[in-house]
């Protein structure tokens, strides 16, 4: 689930916590806690009693709570039974376990896809 140099946690927001405003920042973010605000990161992991209410940008999400908002994922998009997504979600990957929840559009594109053009040479040789 986590690259190389993002295997450890960075930030954590217990369960206790309200945050208000918007998170950037490098590394994995533990949220048990509610966030009303955006959060762009490498990746977040959102507990069974998380709440957030904004968009988030990642590599990586994982989602076990609740998000109101937008999700725009490089690599992952995952959410657990426990969890409810209402928002759209862009990512090259989704996981959604049985029971998990989705209440919005979903746009994946392939991994490390690229547009080729290819030349006729038909036209190319009728051209000269």
């Amino acid at each position: 689930m986590f690259a190389k140099d993002q295997n450890q946690l960075e930030t954590i927001i217990g369960g206790n916590t309200k945050l208000e405003g918007s998170i950037s920042t490098k590394g994995t973010i533990k949220v048990d806690g509610r966030i009303n605000g955006s959060v762009e990161t490498d990746w977040i992991i959102l507990g069974e009693k998380s709440y957030l209410k904004g968009n988030i940008t990642a590599t990586g999400v994982v989602v076990a709570g609740y998000v109101e908002g937008d999700i725009t994922a490089k690599e992952l998009v995952e959410i657990k039974r426990s969890g409810q997504v209402r928002g759209d979600i862009s990512t090259s990957k989704l996981v959604v376990i049985e029971g998990g929840f989705v209440d919005g559009q979903v746009s994946m594109q392939k991994e490390g896809s690229k547009v080729v053009e290819l030349k006729d040479k038909a036209r190319e040789s009728s051209s000269q």
